[in-house]
């Protein structure tokens, strides 16, 4: 692959950046002065509500008299309790991302037959176009899997002979689609890095149309192909604690943004991917895996609350850790005593930990997740509320199972492609207007001057 020169002089760039940062100012009182809700915020951290949804409901607190209660966090999907699902699924042993994705986007739990045929159908689907990985992954591969991802989403399009059509059929057919060939793009995508990028083997396999999505994933990025139903089951349910969380996370709301305009199913997905791509977003449990590496070198006893607790005031007081004054997968925007995401997890990999010697590392992990509310009280003198969110799990099972870091944000949004498809079938069928939020415009009237008249100086004056 072939590298574009880079024509733009250093000299250059630093002219243009400095006149954007002097006629780009903002004081701070604007937001205040104008009630601007930066980010869609009310001023007590809600959402702005912008719509309605049947979909995903995050509950982690209750209004009384004006104040915001803690209760334990509770997540349901069309209206089923999260836990519920699980353990349903734990009952019958069975794999479930699939039948989760039929309750997101189609409304109801399936029927035997119902799933069989989704099922057949996404093992169908699961198959790259001719020639596609060659094409469109290894022809210009990625540093980072997400860019890959994203646009390759993007050249489905053009293989797809109906792409812009937006019934209900054809944007579920598009999700089924989509939701079968993540995996593969994700893998391809990743082997294609390991060779390009690492100077490592690239191992390609076939996906097999009679396996579940978890167990497609471990069977194309493993080099052997093998793996065990434990690892297979435990991704699965982590699959399906990520599939969706709300219409109002960044990525889901800009399905919804971009649905809203009328434009294709692929436009609206890579655009969710590219959103997911940043850190504040979709890279948090990588943010995690790297604390507690650093913690794990310089905690001598992992049992010993006392060097635990005294290491966590360090990272508060920028002292260790990133510099950020943050303990990485603790607190959550809207839960409070719990993210029901981080118990299931947290549940389901025990099993595991202890099967495969990281039973000491996880033991370290609750006991962060048990310390931090109080060392945070002490030192940031709050009485907030906090507790472990999903990213505090989720890292440590990808890390558990032998994944790489560079697939922990593509495994997401494998998993989140069927929330995304549903609320972009919810949008295109219920929204009924663009989304078009406003602006406050700042922009000072200036007098118009000629070229000839103007000079190099930050300021035409």
């Amino acid at each position: 692959m072939t590298i574009q020169p880079d024509y733009v002089k250093e000299e250059l760039l630093h002219e243009l950046s400095e006149s954007f940062r002097m006629h780009n100012q903002l004081p701070p009182d604007l937001f205040t002065r104008y009630r601007i809700k930066r980010g869609l915020r009310n001023a007590d951290g809600t959402g702005v509500l912008v719509g309605a949804s049947h979909l995903g409901n995050v509950h982690g607190y209750i209004v009384n008299e004006g104040e915001r209660e803690p209760i334990e966090g509770r997540l349901t999907y069309r209206g089923y309790n999260v836990y519920d699902l699980i353990h349903g699924l734990e009952q019958e042993n069975r794999f479930g991302f699939e039948e989760i994705g039929y309750l997101l986007m189609c409304g109801k739990l399936p029927s035997r037959r119902q799933l069989a045929e989704f099922q057949h159908t996404i093992g169908l689907e699961r198959a790259l176009p001719d020639n596609f990985t060659e094409d469109m992954i290894m022809r210009a591969p990625s540093r980072d899997i997400m860019n890959k991802l994203a646009s390759a989403t993007l050249a489905l399009y053009s293989y797809d002979t109906n792409p812009d059509e937006t019934t209900v059929e054809n944007i579920m057919r598009q999700g089924i689609s989509l939701m079968a060939k993540f995996p593969v793009i994700i893998s391809h995508a990743y082997q294609a890095k390991r060779r390009y990028f690492d100077n490592d083997s690239m191992f390609l396999h076939v996906p097999d149309s009679n396996r579940s999505t978890a167990e497609n994933i471990l069977h194309l990025i493993r080099p052997t192909g093998e793996f065990n139903d434990d690892e297979a089951k435990l991704l699965d349910r982590c699959l399906i604690l990520h599939a969706e969380h709300g219409g109002g996370n960044n990525s889901s709301f800009t399905v919804r943004v971009t649905s809203s305009s009328g434009t294709d199913t692929y436009s609206a997905i890579a655009a969710a991917v590219s959103s997911l791509k940043g850190p504040r977003h979709g890279g948090a449990n990588l943010r995690v895996v790297k604390q507690f590496e650093e913690m794990k070198e310089n905690i001598h006893n992992w049992k010993d609350e006392t060097e635990v607790g005294n290491y966590l005031r360090k990272i508060l007081n920028k002292e260790a850790g990133d510099g950020s004054g943050l303990i990485y997968g603790m607190g959550h925007a809207i839960y409070t005593l719990s993210d029901p995401r981080a118990v299931a997890l947290k549940k389901a990999a025990r099993p595991l930990a202890e099967k495969t010697g990281y039973s000491d590392e996880m033991d370290l992990i609750e006991l962060v997740e048990k310390l931090t509310p109080s060392v945070f009280a002490e030192i940031k003198g709050s009485d907030k509320p906090m507790c472990a969110n999903v990213d505090m799990y989720s890292g440590f099972v990808y890390k558990m199972l032998g994944l790489p870091k560079s697939l922990y944000t593509p495994l997401f949004a494998t998993a989140r492609i069927v929330g995304w498809m549903a609320h972009r079938l919810e949008e295109v069928t219920t929204g009924g207007k663009i989304i078009r939020p406003a602006y406050k415009p700042v922009a000072k009237n200036v007098e118009y001057v000629n070229i000839d008249e103007r000079n190099d100086g930050p300021i035409n004056d």
